[in-house]
């Protein structure tokens, strides 16, 4: 294979033929590749020209009105984070980024589960506030896309259309980055993000056109993955390998910095539900389970935990050590024992 596979989710609305195929083949990319391009999804073009023009101008706002919202300043790992601030796979990520997720009350209580340290209220640059509009604009259009999805590979899989609905019908924990990638590479690539999978459900990414440094592992080789004009880069979490016993795949994939003088703008929207969300374990008809493959182990050889908030919380925890220093030291003190 030398490129993922595209995938038109307006089949869906061409007759049940065609639903049915598009179901067939979602089933079919996602237990081989676990990445394919999304077209036909209906986000207006114009949201998407204004998303990324107006996450330039935040990443363009002086470094102070940046830091003013670092992430440091946020128990739930929510804000900016500078270039460097964040670690995948043990390395050092070269990208700035501001993380947003669902505005809500922290939770206070101390007898909750410590996931719900991730539940709280985001950063926003006051000397930006149509970023907020945007973003809750694109938020409302992807969770429709990937709710789409999620229905599709339910009757793709042999389980009623609603069997995930549950579990994003009460306080879904979606989240939302928008990066920016600072050209750091000469002739030796430079890790933009290190290898991993993602933790959740769900990841539909838009990259600004013309912009490479994606790229996924098939088969042991890494496949380049650079943006298609209006489509999606879509890929499955943990939580729906785990919830289909490994037939569906959690893919591992990086991303290279940029040549030096050059930079990339990438927006992925990861579709989670509630943070104390036990996935349901489908039970796929005879056929398909016979193929399922079990579940993948992180390359940091740690099982997919069951609930999606301990899945959550431990990326977190991993990736920004300095939050975790500052707000949540007693989970420093806890692991030592």
């Amino acid at each position: 294979m030398i490129s993922l596979p595209v995938l038109d989710l307006s089949r869906l609305d061409q007759g049940p033929a065609e639903a049915q195929a598009f179901r067939d083949e979602l089933r079919e990319v996602t237990h081989t590749v676990g990445f394919f391009y999304l077209t036909g999804h209906g986000v207006p073009s114009a949201l998407i020209d204004e998303l990324i023009a107006v996450s330039r101008r935040f990443f363009d706002l002086p470094e102070e009105q940046k830091l003013a919202i670092e992430n440091v300043h946020s128990p739930q790992f929510r804000g900016y984070t500078r270039v460097g601030g964040e670690l995948t796979a043990g390395g050092v990520d070269w990208r700035e980024q501001i993380d947003i997720g669902i505005d809500r009350e922290a939770v206070t209580d101390p007898a909750a589960d410590d996931y719900w340290r991730l539940e709280g209220p985001n950063l926003w640059p006051e000397q930006l506030p149509e970023l907020r509009e945007v973003v809750d604009r694109w938020t409302s259009e992807l969770n429709a896309v990937a709710m789409r999805l999620m229905r599709a590979w339910a009757l793709a899989l042999g389980s009623p259309e609603s069997v995930f609905d549950e579990a994003f019908a009460d306080h879904p924990f979606s989240l939302l980055k928008i990066v920016r990638y600072p050209g750091e590479s000469t002739d030796t690539p430079k890790q933009g993000v290190g290898s991993h999978r993602d933790g959740g459900v769900l990841t539909l990414l838009m990259v600004e056109p013309g912009k490479g440094g994606l790229q996924v592992e098939h088969d042991g080789e890494w496949i380049e993955a650079p943006p298609m004009p209006g489509a999606f880069v879509v890929n499955i979490g943990e939580m729906l390998e785990l919830a289909t016993g490994g037939y569906l795949k959690a893919t591992l994939h990086r991303v290279e910095s940029p040549k030096v003088g050059s930079e990339r703008i990438s927006i992925p929207f990861f579709f989670n539900p509630a943070l104390d969300t036990v996935m349901p374990r489908l039970e796929l008809p005879a056929e398909l389970a016979a193929e399922a493959r079990g579940l993948s182990v992180d390359p940091n050889d740690s099982p997919i935990l069951e609930t999606y908030g301990e899945n959550a919380l431990r990326y977190r925890l991993r990736a920004h050590p300095n939050v975790v220093e500052i707000h949540h030291a007693d989970l420093l003190q806890r692991a030592a024992r």
